[in-house]
């Protein structure tokens, strides 16, 4: 049988899902779970603990444990990548994951820092530089709601970026249209790209970073972007909270049959 905690937490997020529990309304206090019979005070916070690692309650000091009061931001696949939103609109991808969602969108919902390191493996392999090799690394963190939901590392060769907005550290996107608008106007259009999730366990500096509670986990992204001819101008590491996100991919489905597609 589930522990106590285990039956209060289930119980309660049941009522949430069927609307009793409205978005916004607190719960009650543990002390009043408590003399109602539900358990032990330690029972009572380990069901709300639970309730808000999977992301169904937000707790904050001076206003208690509330329902949350919005779905998960839907975070878009290859819609966000739209051409027409960053060449030839001022869109950038988390404002299209915003706009998606019907959220608000600040520039200073993005902040971000900019520094010459040194390239990682990964970074390395990615760009086909050898270990050590000096990269820009563009750092944003992304908050929604005030609320820290993501950070995304970007990464590029120093002579692709010098000289342009991707070196400048200056809060919010890179201009209009972001980093892929300034890619493109330094004569390196974005062709085509993969992005990479990996689900894992938060560091301690992460889970820091992104005021997560603890059980929560992160969706890790590697996202490669390459030019028309193969040039990697992008490669980027993002760390997303896991239950602040619904991940959405809408494509066309692949038909490599004999005589069919765009080798055909």
């Amino acid at each position: 049988m589930a522990p106590k905690w285990r039956l209060l937490a289930d119980r309660l997020a049941e009522q949430i899902r069927k609307g009793d529990l409205a978005p916004g309304q607190q719960l009650p206090h543990i002390r009043e779970l408590v003399d109602a019979g539900e358990g032990s005070k330690s029972t009572v916070h380990m069901a709300y603990k639970a309730l808000e690692s999977e992301g169904l309650v937000v707790s904050s000091r001076g206003h208690g444990t509330l329902v949350r009061q919005q779905a998960p931001l839907k975070r878009l696949g290859i819609a966000r990548y739209d051409k027409a939103k960053w060449r030839d609109g001022d869109e950038v991808a988390f404002i299209a994951d915003r706009v998606a969602s019907g959220r608000a969108h600040r520039r200073s919902d993005q902040t971000q820092s900019v520094s010459l390191v040194e390239a990682s493996p990964h970074v390395a392999a990615a760009h086909g530089l050898p270990e050590g090799a000096p990269v820009y690394a563009r750092a944003r963190l992304v908050r929604e709601d005030g609320r820290p939901a993501h950070t995304l590392t970007s990464y590029y060769r120093p002579e692709h970026v010098e000289g342009t907005r991707l070196v400048d550290p200056a809060p919010g996107p890179a201009g209009k249209g972001g980093g892929f608008r300034v890619l493109f106007d330094a004569g390196y259009e974005i062709d085509h790209m993969r992005e990479e999730l990996f689900a894992r366990a938060p560091a301690a500096e992460e889970a820091r970073t992104l005021q997560l509670t603890p059980g929560e986990w992160v969706m890790e992204l590697h996202r490669t972007a390459w030019t028309a001819d193969g040039t990697v101008v992008e490669f980027a590491i993002g760390v997303h909270a896991a239950t602040r996100f619904a991940w959405t991919y809408d494509f066309e489905v692949p038909d490599s049959a004999p005589g069919k597609g765009p080798e055909a």
